[in-house]
């Protein structure tokens, strides 16, 4: 690996270090929109004289259909370009944002939160954009970048949008905060599209030659995709049932929902194999072909990353404030270190992976991963506090880091499928956080942990059958020539 793999001027704003900053930044707003609602529950919940039932519906209504928009954002973005696709994401979530702010009955906000999910999709767009301005051999860094930095975006509405309504004053102050962050991406939405391209001068902007769906290569991988498709519908039907038992829907409803995701599915199956039904009749060139398999390892290892992530920052405050009777604020606190770590671990991970190769690297950042979460099943209040921390600040870098690994691998697989590719990975994410939430009322925070650090280990021994990505790709372009691709 030369020298210059890992030198990233980050300081610079010019060519693609300006595509970097102008991305981020985006998903930043994204997340800044997508989590303003969280520091605000309680006025909202005063504002409207919600119970309790309906303020957890609003939290779990702003997840639930970030699932399956992760995978259409994913097709949108490979087909149209993701100057086009996050410019009008943008947009739509200025208005729905002003929606969320001016709502007068819990219908409009559970309306406007369940749409406001689709928000979370932003996120793979920027891997497809990072994707086509930077090599190789700084992808990981870049990525790393782009995904720890725009993850603060929640933090940043944590911060900031309590003291906006605050200083505004009055029961009224939230819609105040909530709109102004839709005014911001709105905004933003136009100073994207003038201050970006898909590529750099002169590259081809490869696009996939069917949409609708992922294409595959071989009768394998189509069955695999199949069975990755599964868990995505299966969380989905778990968040309608967390619903269910709040008692904000029947349980004929309840039916309802599961026999629609059934035949979406069946649909969906449907699709996939029109889309991929040449492959039943010949075989697929072998200069054409990617494994599957990459990509449904990469999804499990995201799914308990990012998903243990999401699952743990939930439930730290809460954690160190039964462990160790501190005040809540500063149980706030201390749990917030926990996401604080993801600015420089994400980064740092996609930078190992870029200077010690992809697969032994995501190995070992999942081992310290799982080796960290046993160790936080151990704590208890003979630990010393700042001891505490330390281990669960430990774990953290592991875990970011080893997210970070992931998307450094996401678009050397297939250029011209990298938004659908990260989409269904990005989707796992999702799928783990719910999946593990819902382990985690029903056990201790112990046997939690030990769960987390269990399925860790798991996804470190199927990163074990990774493929190290190759140095050239090979595309079809429209015209059905094929043109090789230098990753490094």
């Amino acid at each position: 690996m030369s020298k210059s793999s890992a030198q990233l001027n980050l300081l610079s704003f010019t060519g693609k270090t300006k595509i970097l900053h102008m991305t981020w930044i985006a998903f930043f707003i994204t997340f800044l929109v997508w989590f303003n609602h969280a520091p605000l529950l309680l006025a909202i919940q005063a504002s409207f004289g919600l119970s309790d039932q309906q303020v957890k519906t609003l939290l779990i209504l702003n997840v639930a259909l970030t699932i399956p928009a992760r995978i259409v954002v994913g097709m949108l973005v490979d087909s149209f370009g993701p100057r086009n696709v996050y410019s009008i994401l943008l947009v739509i979530t200025g208005f729905l944002c002003l929606f969320f702010s001016l709502a007068t009955s819990f219908e409009m906000l559970a309306l406007a939160r369940f749409l406001l999910g689709f928000v979370g999709a932003g996120f793979v767009i920027g891997i497809r954009m990072i994707s086509e301005w930077f090599p190789a051999r700084q992808m990981g860094l870049a990525e790393g970048v782009y995904k720890g930095l725009g993850n603060i975006g929640s933090a940043a509405a944590a911060i900031s949008l309590p003291t906006i309504a605050l200083l505004i004053g009055g029961d009224e102050g939230w819609r105040y905060a909530t709109g102004l962050t839709g005014v911001i991406a709105f905004v933003y939405a136009f100073i994207y599209y003038f201050s970006v391209t898909d590529t750099p001068a002169g590259s081809t902007y490869f696009k996939p030659n069917k949409s609708g769906g992922l294409e595959v290569t071989s009768k394998k991988d189509f069955v695999l995709y199949l069975l990755v498709n599964i868990p995505m519908y299966g969380a989905l039907a778990l968040l309608a049932w967390k619903v269910s038992s709040l008692g904000l829907i029947s349980v004929t409803t309840l039916y309802i929902i599961g026999a629609v995701l059934f035949a979406i599915f069946v649909l969906q199956c449907r699709k996939i194999y029109s889309l991929n039904v040449q492959i039943f009749s010949r075989p697929v060139d072998k200069l054409q072909q990617y494994k599957f398999k990459q990509v449904a390892i990469l999804s499990i290892a995201y799914a308990v990353t990012f998903g243990s992530e999401l699952a743990v920052v939930s439930m730290l405050p809460m954690f160190f404030q039964g462990t160790f009777a501190v005040p809540v604020a500063l149980a706030g606190v201390l749990g917030a270190c926990f996401a604080a770590v993801d600015i420089g671990s994400c980064p740092s991970g996609g930078w190992i992976s870029d200077k010690f190769g992809r697969k032994k690297s995501l190995v070992i950042l999942l081992i310290g991963a799982a080796i960290g979460f046993f160790v936080l099943s151990t704590i208890t209040s003979d630990w010393p506090i700042a001891l505490a921390v330390g281990a669960m600040m430990c774990c953290s870098f592991f875990l970011g880091s080893a997210a970070g690994c992931v998307f450094a691998v996401v678009p050397l697989i297939r250029r011209s499928l990298t938004g659908q590719i990260a989409g269904i990975v990005g989707a796992y994410g999702n799928i783990g956080a719910v999946i593990l939430l819902t382990v985690f009322s029903f056990v201790s925070t112990p046997v939690f942990f030990l769960t987390i650090a269990a399925c860790i280990a798991v996804a470190a021994m199927a990163a074990m059958w990774l493929e190290e990505p190759k140095s050239s790709l090979f595309e079809v372009l429209p015209d059905g020539t094929v043109q090789m691709v230098e990753m490094h």
